[in-house]
């Protein structure tokens, strides 16, 4: 069988890493190089007793590959977005460098693809959505789309990640000293890089409403567990069935009656949702409850998923439920 010729820049890290191992196990893609400066002529090991060496960025064949997946880092992957396009290449970006909400996505399908999916369909670039904002917006986009927030509200999102998350470059803070038995908030303030594109996203679904984003660092290695407290314009009598509905044929979103859990998402490219009705209050309020592995759903499984739209193959291949 005739297989289809990818190829990763940046295959070293995290993501770049799960990519490879994803793309080993598709049954119609085939891995033409993966690159990683730091690590050039060091071997990565793939399924199926296999392995890739990786080559410097500048020595890849760009124009040997119908579709190229740059997972380089944040500021360095346009350039290269723009060199694999000229080479005649696809392209997936999972850097936030084309994101929406960061000035340079104008003609870039958002490839969160339970909401952006026909635009996906047709793209030659694609911008992969960060690991935090697909937990949150999948979460948000059922009454986002019915309009039942409360204008001017303020939604508040919790969400804490496995320190995967934090990429592969060697830092402090990360160390396992640091992180194990410990649990700790950080990009406080309403700062963090990710809130940009969240905003986006939702303005141009129509909602008008603030999001009070704050993440935490989970001590263990991958997962995002989001808490998501919403105003609402009047109480909800179901709000399960308004998820069940919208999510209904959506091979990649589980909706549940329990609580969502990591060790019900790890290594599977779903996002795991559910609602709770808020006692208490003065205002009607819902929260959810929004799970994915930060490394499939939130980067390399969405990554392939949108992939195989672009490149006209059923969605679901090669991904792990």
């Amino acid at each position: 069988m005739h297989k289809i010729p990818v190829g990763v820049l940046g295959a070293s890290g995290y993501a770049g890493r799960e990519l490879c191992a994803l793309i080993a196990t598709h049954p119609h893609l085939d891995l033409a190089f993966a690159t990683a400066n730091a690590q050039q002529g060091e071997s990565l090991a793939l399924p199926f007793g296999r392995s890739i060496t990786f080559q410097a960025t500048e020595a890849a064949k760009l124009a040997d590959a119908t579709l190229i997946f740059t997972a380089l880092p944040h500021g360095a992957s346009a350039r290269w977005v723009a060199r694999a396009r000229d080479a005649g290449a696809k392209v997936v970006d999972l850097s936030h460098d084309l994101r929406i909400g960061n000035g340079a996505s104008e003609g870039v399908p958002y490839g969160l693809t339970e909401l952006r999916r026909d635009q996906v369909k047709g793209a030659h670039t694609v911008a992969n959505p960060g690991c935090y904002p697909t937990s949150v917006l999948l979460a948000l986009a059922p009454l986002i789309e019915h309009d039942l927030i409360a204008p001017d509200g303020a939604v508040q999102i919790a969400s804490a990640s496995g320190v995967t998350g934090a990429g592969l470059t060697p830092r402090l803070d990360l160390l396992f000293g640091e992180v194990t038995e410990n649990f700790r908030a950080y990009g406080v303030g309403n700062t963090h890089r990710h809130l940009n594109e969240m905003l986006a996203c939702v303005q141009e679904m129509g909602a008008r409403c603030d999001l009070l984003f704050t993440p935490h660092l989970l001590p263990v290695a991958r997962g995002i567990l989001s808490t998501i407290t919403v105003p609402l314009r009047a109480p909800l009598d179901d709000a399960l069935a308004l998820y069940r509905t919208r999510y209904a044929n959506e091979p990649f979103v589980e909706i549940a009656d329990e609580l969502p859990e990591l060790r019900q998402v790890q290594h599977r490219n779903v996002a795991r949702i559910t609602a709770r009705p808020v006692a208490n209050t003065r205002t009607p309020m819902l929260q959810l409850f929004s799970a994915i592995d930060n490394l499939v759903k939130g980067a390399a499984g969405q990554a392939l998923q949108n992939a195989n739209l672009m490149l006209g193959l059923e969605e679901t291949l090669g991904l792990p439920r």
